[in-house]
């Protein structure tokens, strides 16, 4: 059997741990993914989504419980080493980029991901050529653009061009946080095709956050419920292509024992 890419074995995090303000964020979690899986997490507001992606990035440590890469343990690790392996883009267009920096700045940088510092050699002619037929694959013109400061792109531009970044250098993970909940509708349309043909052109483990539930079903080869900070549904390929959206909603009002009334889950 293949070695899975992604272990989380037993990872449990509390925050302000002894004070009244104590929160378990995640609770025991245990998640395996294979090389190439495109894992759909789903799950309201508070249920652990994000602090898991956060855990496995290593923004902060955990309670207890292991996290294991192409089978390195890497639970001790700091944030800026797993950078090398993983890359992540958040909600927040403005979060993956570095607006004073040109698109050609921007995308060097990405380039040097995990190599050593210094970008004048990634600013040639040759290099120059590589962004430009990278950044073709997004459609938006900005392969004419590599002068152009990043903080004159829109919102959309700004998040196709972080999820290129993030995959530029193919990185063992991809953790995608809500990566289109900021964009309109036609601009989160666009970024989330460019997801599909970049994940699956270069076959990347990927894990996706998203609160919009037609997005979770119609994506992805493996579907995950959480709530309270643990993992309570987990659905493989044919299970997810049987449901439909009230299925889905039906399945978190019997999790939370309500309806959903004020979450931010959107029905498609």
């Amino acid at each position: 059997m293949t070695r899975p890419m992604l272990v989380v074995d037993g990872i449990s995090k509390t925050f302000n741990p002894g004070t009244p303000n104590a929160k378990q964020a995640l609770r025991d979690v245990r998640l395996s993914l294979q090389p190439g899986e495109f894992v759909i997490i789903i799950g309201s507001n508070g249920a652990g989504k994000s602090t898991l992606l956060s855990a496995i990035a290593g923004r902060f440590s955990v309670d207890r419980g292991r996290i294991v890469l192409d089978g390195v343990d890497m639970t001790d690790w700091p944030e800026h080493r797993r950078a090398k392996a993983i890359g992540r883009v958040f909600q927040d267009p403005l979060m993956g980029t570095s607006p004073s920096l040109s698109i050609l700045e921007n995308m060097a940088i990405a380039d040097k991901r995990g190599k050593p510092r210094g970008l004048r050699s990634s600013l040639g002619a040759a290099h120059r050529r590589r962004y430009q037929e990278a950044l073709k694959e997004l459609e938006l013109g900005l392969e004419g653009r590599l002068g152009a400061k990043v903080g004159t792109l829109s919102g959309g531009e700004r998040q196709a061009l972080s999820l290129l970044m993030a995959t530029f250098t193919e990185p063992k993970l991809l953790l995608l946080d809500e990566h289109t909940a900021a964009l309109d509708p036609k601009r989160a349309e666009l970024v989330l095709k460019l997801t599909e043909r970049i994940v699956r052109t270069k076959g990347l483990t990927t894990l996706m956050i998203t609160h919009n539930m037609e997005h979770a079903l119609r994506m992805g080869d493996r579907l995950i419920m959480m709530h309270g900070g643990e993992i309570v549904l987990d659905l493989g390929r044919e299970e997810k292509a049987r449901m439909r959206v009230p299925d889905l909603l039906a399945a978190f009002e019997r999790v939370r024992g309500e309806a959903l009334l004020d979450d931010r889950l959107v029905l498609g």
